[in-house]
């Protein structure tokens, strides 16, 4: 029987907290960004809007890949050549 076994944040940031900051926050931060920009400058929200959720699905997918790569990494360090 397999046991499923989910990465939480705070896991992916303690093993890589560079790539987990790049891939989370900085779409996040762009996003939050362009959506203040819109507004200081009186720009229809429609465009930032779209920008914003598209920046949040690309820090929820590239989460998703990161946490898997860190879940595959871990497995072959733990039962690597020697142990097949």
């Amino acid at each position: 029987m397999s046991v499923r076994h989910s990465l939480s944040l705070v896991e992916l940031f303690r093993a890589t907290p560079v790539k987990s900051a790049l891939l989370s926050l900085a779409p996040v931060t762009l996003a939050l960004g362009q959506l203040c920009n819109s507004y200081v400058n009186g720009v229809s929200p429609a465009v930032s809007i779209a920008f914003a959720v598209v920046m949040i699905g690309f820090a929820v997918v590239a989460m998703g890949h990161h946490a898997a790569e860190h879940r595959v990494h871990r497995l072959e360090t733990e039962y690597g050549p020697e142990r097949i």
